[in-house]
């Protein structure tokens, strides 16, 4: 006998049942697809922002709060707590090839909140590596200007020339920096010193960026680091796994969602395989009359749910798929999370995410229908047609 065909043929006998069946499947590992796919690519927005950051050792102010790493990384805005003499004297460390401090700041394009950054100009590009795309750099440390990350130009169609007021004074825009991919791109910077000024900070920096001569004596340097300032010393792997810990958190919740969503379409399976039992009993009963062994009539129930998860899968990691890619810039737009976002934020397709939805939903969708399978296979002909 053709099992496969008869599964088949069983399967399209109720098409609205069909239809309805495999809606559950489809959503169930959609929903699957989609959660994990924008968690997972929250945690490499994550991990490309430290390696944009380009810092061995960051050195902050002592706060008891997991988020200021978070910020860090985000570029969002940090209390001015660090004072620059602190800075020069990290500088001179031995060893110690740069210190770059970050004075973060919030500030408003258009009455929408952006992040304004000052720096040291030449140090910071240096730094970074940044490219400019329309227009000059700073020319040195005390030019009252400012310099626009790509993705905040484009956002605000700001041009080279035209002027931004922070604190009621204006600052012509002289530079517009290439998509780097990392928070630059949503930033705006100026000179350390006029934003010290402008703001009144006194000689205060948010954070401080080292780079070092050899990685490997990096205890040896945050040592040395806090015997100058009480100051908080974290090393590049130990803020991005503070900040994957907390998005952790977030991974979990969204597996759980997903979870939920495939455990009802396992019920929903279940329901269907066991309502055909009850439909096919006389069709089950002439197979059995036929010299059909319990065995096929077990494998052709297993075979039934095990396409429905086929399919299903098939048709979830489409549309989950779609979901993600439509849902990332969404997302990004959310406080949290607006920061991680870059050009490249929106999901890559993934063959190994394939096949393992695919096997997934085979497997859910057999296991789902085991029980009514033996049900099906312990019925007796007699059984079944006395019942029809």
């Amino acid at each position: 006998m053709r099992v496969i065909y008869l599964a088949m043929k069983n399967m399209l006998r109720r098409k609205s049942r069909f239809v309805f069946t495999l809606l559950g499947i489809t959503i169930g590992m959609a929903s699957f697809v989609a959660l994990l796919s924008m968690g997972d690519n929250l945690r490499s927005e994550v991990a490309h922002q430290a390696d944009a950051l380009g810092a061995n050792l960051i050195v902050m102010s002592r706060v008891d709060c997991p988020f200021i790493n978070l910020s860090v990384l985000t570029g969002d805005i940090l209390p001015e707590s660090i004072p620059r003499e602190i800075v020069r004297k990290i500088a001179e460390i031995d060893g110690i090839t740069a210190a770059i401090p970050y004075l973060t700041l919030g500030v408003s394009i258009e009455e929408t909140p952006v992040t304004l950054v000052g720096v040291l100009p030449y140090e910071m590009k240096m730094h970074r590596e940044w490219a400019v795309n329309a227009g000059t750099f700073f020319t040195d440390d005390a030019e009252s200007s400012v310099v626009v990350g790509y993705l905040t130009a484009q956002r605000f169609e700001l041009s080279i020339g035209e002027t931004l007021t922070f604190r009621g004074q204006e600052f012509p825009i002289t530079a517009i920096l290439e998509a780097t991919g990392s928070n630059d791109d949503i930033s705006v910077f100026m000179p350390l010193d006029i934003v010290q000024n402008v703001f009144g900070t006194d000689d205060y920096v948010s954070f401080i960026a080292v780079t070092l001569d050899d990685v490997a004596n990096a205890e040896r340097y945050i040592a040395a680091i806090m015997d100058i300032a009480n100051l908080s010393v974290s090393t590049n792997e130990e803020l991005l796994s503070s900040v994957l810990l907390i998005l952790g958190s977030l991974n979990v919740t969204l597996q759980l969602i997903a979870a939920v969503a495939l455990i009802a379409a396992a019920f929903g399976i279940i329901n269907t395989m066991m309502t055909a039992i009850y439909e096919r009993r006389r069709e089950i009963g002439i197979l059995r009359a036929m010299g059909s062994k319990r065995g096929t009539i077990f494998k052709m129930f297993i075979l039934e749910s095990g396409l429905y998860g086929f399919i299903g899968g098939g048709l979830g990691f489409v549309v989950g798929f779609v979901v993600s890619r439509v849902a990332a810039p969404l997302i990004e737009q959310n406080e949290f999370v607006t920061v991680l976002g870059s050009p490249d934020t929106a999901v890559v397709f993934s063959t190994s995410l394939l096949f393992t939805v695919l096997g997934l939903s085979i497997l859910l969708s057999s296991v789902s229908g085991l029980y009514p399978a033996w049900r099906a296979s312990k019925l007796t002909p007699m059984e079944a047609i006395r019942n029809v």
